[in-house]
């Protein structure tokens, strides 16, 4: 699968973890998400591709994925009022969303690989 795909993914479930938790600030939402996956994009393709090139260790992907928590800034949320402690509470389950959807495509992608050459022996 290609990076593009995944990052589609990503933003997907991202979108879905703010709707559900800020139904009433979605464009605000909206745009933090985008402006975080803006940010990160070359890390996250990088880090992803090593992943599952098989050149990362998933612990080692985690740890990165987390040092980029300085670059979920949510200001929309922040400025429409959202408390500081439900910002890193959000900051966190963004992050883990992102590490979440990564591996289980990368898992499940190479668990189709090794079910197809099992059919071919």
């Amino acid at each position: 699968m290609e990076f593009k795909d995944i990052l589609k993914e990503i933003k997907g479930n991202l979108l879905d973890l703010m709707g559900a938790k800020f139904d009433d600030l979605k464009s605000e939402a909206k745009k933090d998400v985008q402006d975080f996956l803006n940010a990160s994009k070359e890390k996250l393709e990088r880090w992803t591709t090593l992943l599952a090139e098989g050149n990362l260790t998933i612990q080692d992907y985690k740890w990165l994925i987390e040092s980029q928590k300085d670059l979920v800034v949510l200001k929309g949320l922040y400025a429409a009022g959202v408390s500081k402690i439900k910002l890193g509470h959000l900051k966190n389950s963004i992050l883990h969303t992102v590490i979440n959807t990564a591996i289980g495509i990368i898992k499940g992608n190479n668990e189709d690989e090794n079910t197809s050459d099992e059919g071919e022996e």
